[in-house]
Parts: structure tokens; C-alpha cells; sequence
């Protein structure tokens, strides 16, 4: 093998508290080798992300420190460099590709402005000479229309742009090494799979190392020939991809590889992390003959909801006495059925959002009908329309976001049975509360405590708890399991099935993610463009797509080894 390019020893990196320094991540030892991609994978909290601020020199200041250990760069020490010293490191030597764009990019200044600043910084290049390569950095990391987008502003670019302009800017100075923090983790596999595809290609040219973090093994088992495990911040595994995947040794690693819902088979419940650690997983599937009675019971009946010619169009001034139209939702009709789970899936843009938002009258459609056990909800009165709400729901994609960051958790789940005058009083309501809380796996105890008190998995459960609180019949799950980890994933997904099998609801379950909605689902749809362009029982979907751009879905999914 040939000489490590970045050698991390027994590196300890501690929280300054008031007592003391408090250890986050525990003497981790591990070597970086030129031209290799080592990914590092493990859930949020693991220590991923603190590793690698490390390496880059990145810590906050008297917040963070390395307490023990150390840090080498083709052999030279950096773990305490100044921050002079760093300046002339990093971006140039060792360089990061952030987790989230829209927040690493000034939102203020040009795309090509903000990539041009590295190469003004680590280059004697000329302002013309660097426009020129910053074009094609662009051109490299396969940016439609480079010199247009030399201009643009980062909102006007799609999550997937925003990330190519990200990469652009951590590979200016051809680093030695870069560092990858989940660079993929909020888009769609589609654009998931050219991303991967794009950095496995720059680090062949330019033979630099680099970093992959991840909290997903599929995905990590697609660029990287070997990986680090972590977990509460220890490195509990080390090997190669190949390894890991065919004879984990950690129960921990078994538990990140079986808790992601699986193409093959239908388990009745998704293993956790904590299932595994307590060697408590005995995998029971769902057979093919318990599903198809399942359908039957399901289908049997009148549509709960029905959805015909629905569209959704917005309006914008092209010029003087011209309108253009922009047709989010085109022609879409379909049927769902009490007790039914229907799957919703296509890339980001494709209308899914915008189709629940106009099911449910947040967003009306501009035309078509709603059909709700047999009324046109599209007809109603504002005053009808408010009593509906307590049957149709929805739970968003970011809990933090749609909680009151002033309200106790407590009385945001009170609020809506208030509204609907649900239950006797207040005491009651309380009561409910409380049972709902310990229904979806929270206490009575957390009923006083404010949003920001919880975790993502526990918010995502209190906007469930709020969401079951006026027992509804139909519920749309938008994205609402995306940004979590796999095991909390994995809970919030058996937590959901678990409330319909109590309280016999019916879902629209919408997300990019096609693992987890084939596990989810009875009915998946396909939705391109606005359109539905394809609708199959769930399993029939993934076996024999019918629709090349199902296909296209379907092909894109990090599959494991």
C-alpha cells in the first residue's frame, strides 16, 4: 500500500464543560491512503462529522478541542496548527464538500464569484484565467450550462446544482485530500447516483483521497473499498467494504445493514439498533399469501378518497399583457381505500408535495375534484371546509419547523382537539395527551418540555402524536421520515404501521426514498412532471417496472453488496 496521505492516531476530541473536558469521540486511529475513498459511517451523534471538523481544523474554538491523539498530513502534524497556518491548508491541500448547500453557499453572492474567491486566495491566476477554469470546474462536475450558471445565484439552482457547485469549489485547487460529509443525504437517488458517480470519476483524474461520510452503509458500499464504523464516538469496526457487508463482526454494524427496509422480502418489522444490541430480532416476513388477503379486505370496499382530473397550475407575468403557465399538477386521477397505504414517489420538483397540499385544500387545485366518501370537498364552504380538517391530516417533513418553538410539546397536541372541541376539557384533553405521548414512545414526562428540548427521531414523533390527536381517517406522511437516521427510521416507520393497525388509518405516504416506500406501501404511484405515469400493487412495481422512468428509480437505489 502506498504511504498514508492523512494518519489519524488515538485522536480524542473533548467538550469544554464547566468541570472539565468532556470526550466525544474516543482514540481513533485510523490511515487515509493516496487515491482511496475510505468511508466512515454511523448514525447522528456517532462522531462522523466532529472527526472530520478535526482533520480540517475546523472545531469550534473553546468549544470543541482535541484533548489526546494527533494528526498527520503526508507526515507532517497539523492537529494544532494555527489558524494562519490552516488558511494556507485548507481548500487548497485538504479540502470539504459541507452536508448542506444552501446553508455553505452565500446566498448574497454569484455561484461563480464564490468558487473564483479559492482560486484567488491559493493561485497567482489571472481574473480572466480564472473565470475561465472556474467555467470549467463547472463544465467538470457536469453543471448545465456553465457560463449561465457562472451568474446565477445559488436559489436559483436545484438541490443537485447547488451540490455540483459545492464540489466544484472543494476540488478548485486539486486537494491531496477531501472530505465528504454526507454530500448526498437530502437528494433524490437519482441525483444521488450521479454525484457518486461524479466524485469515483474526479478522484480517478486527479488520484485524490477521499473521506466519505455517511449514515448509510448502501450508499457508502458504492464509492468506498473501505470503511469505518462509529458509534457514541468509537470506532467499533474497520475493514473493507466487502467485509463489513458479507461478515459484519459488531452486532452495531448488523444493525446499521438490517434496519434499512430491504428489496427483498417483506419483514413485519424493521429491526433497530436496539433490537440488535439486545439480541432481541426474530425476523418474521410477511407472505405473499397474507398480503394478497390483506388486498382483498382493502379493496373490497368504496373509495375513501377519489381524486379525478385533478391540476394544479401557477401563474407568473412573462412580460406586458402575457402570462406563463407552469402546470405543477397535470390530470391526475386515482382511488384510495380505507385501511390502504399508497406509496407516492418521483424526484424532487415532480408535484408530490404540492399533489397533498391540494388533496387536503392548503394549496387548491386550480381544477378537477376531490372526492372525499362521495362529497366534493372542492365545493365547500370555509366554515365546512374546518371541520373536515380534524379526518384529512398531515405530517410534515420537518417537525421543527411546523412546532411552535414557544409552545410546551404538551399543548401543541392539546391545540388542535381545542379547536375541534375534542373531549370534555381540558383535564381530559391532558390525559389524552399523555396517552398519546406513551403511544408513540414519549412519557408523560415530556409533556412541559419545549420543541428544542427533543432529538429529530422525537420531534418526528411529537408531529405524529399531534397529527393522531384528532383520530383522523386519512393522513399524508410527507417525507416525513427523510432526514432521519436508519435506525430512527426504522422506529418511526413500525411506529406509523403500528397507529394504523390501532386506529385502522388510511396513508399517502410520499418520499424519494423507494426502499422505504415499497416496505410501507399496498399501492405505489409514479409521479413525473406533474403526472402520474405509472401505479402498481407495491412489490409488482419494483419486480416489473413498466415505466422506463420507474425503471430509471428503481436502478438508482444504493443496493449493498
Amino acid at each position: 500500500m502506498n504511504e498514508s496521505v492523512l494518519s489519524v492516531h488515538n485522536l480524542t476530541v473533548s467538550v469544554k464543560e464547566n468541570t472539565g473536558y468532556k470526550p466525544i469521540v474516543n482514540r481513533c486511529h485510523f490511515n487515509l491512503y493516496e487515491n482511496e475513498i475510505l468511508g466512515i459511517v454511523g448514525e447522528s451523534g456517532s462522531g462522523k462529522s466532529v472527526t472530520s471538523l478535526a482533520v480540517i481544523g475546523l472545531l469550534p474554538k473553546g468549544i470543541l478541542e482535541c484533548t489526546e491523539g494527533s494528526i498527520h498530513y503526508l507526515g507532517k502534524e497539523i492537529t494544532h496548527l494555527s489558524g494562519k497556518e490552516w488558511e494556507n491548508i485548507r481548500g487548497k491541500d485538504i479540502s470539504m464538500i459541507f452536508q448542506e448547500p444552501m446553508s455553505s453557499l452565500n446566498p448574497s453572492m454569484k455561484c461563480g464569484k464564490q468558487v473564483a474567491e479559492i482560486l484567488e486566495k491559493h493561485t497567482k491566476l489571472s481574473t480572466t484565467d480564472i473565470k475561465k477554469e472556474v467555467i470549467s470546474l463547472f463544465e467538470k462536475v457536469k453543471l448545465p450550462l456553465p457560463a449561465q450558471t457562472y451568474n446565477k445565484y445559488p436559489h436559483q439552482l436545484s438541490g443537485g446544482q447547488k451540490q455540483r457547485v459545492m464540489i466544484a469549489m472543494a476540488i478548485a485547487c486539486k486537494p491531496k485530500v477531501l472530505i465528504a460529509d454526507e454530500p448526498t443525504t437530502a437528494l433524490d437517488v437519482t441525483v444521488q447516483k450521479e454525484i457518486i458517480a461524479l466524485l469515483k470519476q474526479l478522484q480517478q483524474e486527479t488520484k485524490m483521497s477521499i473521506l466519505f461520510i455517511s449514515h448509510d452503509l448502501a450508499l457508502i458500499s458504492e464509492i468506498a473499498q473501505k470503511v469505518i464504523v462509529m458509534y457514541r464516538g468509537n470506532i467499533v469496526e474497520q475493514n473493507t467494504v466487502e467485509e463489513i457487508f458479507k461478515n459484519p463482526k459488531e452486532n452495531y454494524t448488523k444493525a446499521l445493514i438490517g434496519s434499512r427496509p430491504g428489496l427483498d422480502g417483506r419483514l413485519k418489522r424493521l429491526p433497530t439498533i436496539k433490537t440488535f444490541l439486545d439480541n432481541d430480532f426474530n425476523p418474521e416476513f410477511v407472505t405473499a399469501e397474507q398480503r394478497k388477503k390483506e388486498h382483498e379486505k382493502i379493496y373490497h370496499s368504496a373509495p375513501l378518497l377519489e381524486i379525478i382530473n385533478l391540476e394544479k397550475s401557477y401563474f407568473s407575468n412573462a412580460g406586458l399583457f402575457r402570462k406563463s403557465v407552469f402546470k405543477a399538477i397535470d390530470n391526475v386521477s386515482f382511488k384510495i381505500y380505507e385501511g390502504e397505504t399508497l406509496g407516492l414517489v418521483g424526484e424532487s420538483g415532480c408535484g408530490k408535495s404540492t399533489l397533498g397540499n391540494a388533496i387536503l385544500l392548503l394549496d387548491p387545485p386550480t381544477a378537477g375534484q376531490v372526492f372525499y366518501r362521495g362529497t366534493d370537498i372542492t365545493r365547500l364552504k370555509p366554515k365546512e371546509i374546518k371541520k373536515l380538517r380534524k379526518d384529512l391530516q398531515i405530517i410534515f417533513q420537518d417537525p421543527y419547523s411546523s412546532l411552535n418553538p414557544r409552545i410546551t410539546i404538551g399543548k401543541a397536541i392539546m391545540e388542535p382537539m381545542q379547536v375541534h372541541g375534542l373531549h370534555k376539557n381540558d383535564k381530559e384533553r391532558k390525559q389524552k395527551t399523555i396517552e398519546i405521548l406513551e403511544k408513540v414512545g414519549l412519557s408523560a414526562e415530556h409533556f412541559d418540555r419545549y420543541p428544542h428540548e427533543f432529538s429529530g427521531g422525537q420531534r418526528q414523533r411529537i408531529g405524529i402524536a399531534r397529527t393522531v390527536a384528532v383520530n383522523p381517517k386519512l393522513i399524508i406522511c410527507d417525507e416525513s421520515v427523510s432526514a432521519l437516521d436508519i435506525s430512527v427510521q426504522a422506529q418511526v416507520l413500525n411506529l406509523l404501521n403500528d397507529l394504523k393497525e390501532h386506529f385502522g388509518f388510511t396513508y399517502i405516504f410520499i418520499s424519494h426514498d423507494l426502499s422505504v416506500v415499497k416496505y410501507m406501501s399496498d399501492e405505489v404511484m409514479v409521479m413525473q412532471k406533474g403526472q402520474i405515469v405509472e401505479k402498481q400493487e407495491a412489490d409488482a412495481l419494483y419486480e416489473r417496472p413498466q415505466n422506463s422512468y420507474t425503471k430509471k428509480l428503481i436502478e438508482a437505489i444504493p443496493k449493498g453488496i
